[in-house]
């Protein structure tokens, strides 16, 4: 089945290429992780209906079809995902994003940011909005399938 693509006009999202439907949207969803440096398990969004990408600006949004919540063993992390995720991008970075928190003790806290700064780190760093940030090893956010790939490339 083709993948419905359509432009939209107005606001930041003009001219952008939109994905429709659950399999076209986490296909898209993994390849934009994977074009920015980032493992397939870091955006772990469930039910996917609509995903758009605005080339000139680097906009991004992922809808899903309602709040989802995902806890990360790696990092002994639960994460909340608003019905829609939004975020400019670029190599590496995901910045200025909305509907993603992360429960610290016992408050949610917004991420704004997510950047890989140096691959050979091997980190991923995750920052609020008033600039103070964690950072987690990246085989934390990888699928079983990247991290055996991850392993045999060590060795």
């Amino acid at each position: 089945m083709a993948s419905s693509r359509s432009k939209v006009e107005g606001d930041q999202r003009a001219g952008a290429e939109i994905v429709h439907g659950s399999e076209q949207c986490y296909q898209h969803s993994l390849d934009l992780l994977q074009e920015l440096g980032f493992p397939k398990g870091v955006l772990p969004l469930k039910d996917l209906e609509e995903c758009g990408r605005v080339r000139e600006t680097g906009f991004v949004w992922m809808k899903q079809k309602a709040p989802y919540e995902y806890f990360f063993e790696g990092t002994n992390t639960r994460v909340s995902y608003a019905a829609e995720v939004t975020s400019y991008i670029e190599k590496g970075k995901m910045k200025k994003m909305t509907g993603v928190k992360s429960k610290q003790l016992l408050l949610w806290v917004p991420i704004v940011e997510m950047s890989i700064d140096d691959p050979a780190s091997k980190k991923i760093y995750f920052k609020t909005p008033v600039g103070i940030g964690k950072s987690f090893p990246v085989t934390s956010f990888m699928t079983e399938e990247e991290k055996q790939k991850f392993l045999e490339n060590a060795n």
